[in-house]
């Protein structure tokens, strides 16, 4: 049977190992692995937010080029 810890001790332990991990680093390092995340989210939802907005553009000149083709002009009419 594996050996298994349970959720209050693997919570402590999870804890204890990045507290570990972290202590060794100096305040400017933490910092900027903080800003770099940080960093690379915010890029990550102005990629998504550039494609949405392109996406949309598309689907607009779509519908504007079939208004035109369905909707005659005003000079045609009469």
């Amino acid at each position: 049977m594996p050996f298994r810890l349970h959720l209050p001790c693997r919570h402590i332990a999870t804890v204890s190992l990045l507290a570990a991990c972290v202590a060794p680093l100096g305040g400017c390092a933490v910092v900027a692995a903080v800003d770099t995340a940080a960093g690379l989210a915010v890029s990550g939802v102005g990629l998504a937010a550039d494609a949405a907005i392109g996406t949309a553009r598309i689907a607009g000149k779509v519908v504007g080029a079939t208004a035109d083709a369905i909707i005659p002009d005003g000079d045609a009419a009469r």
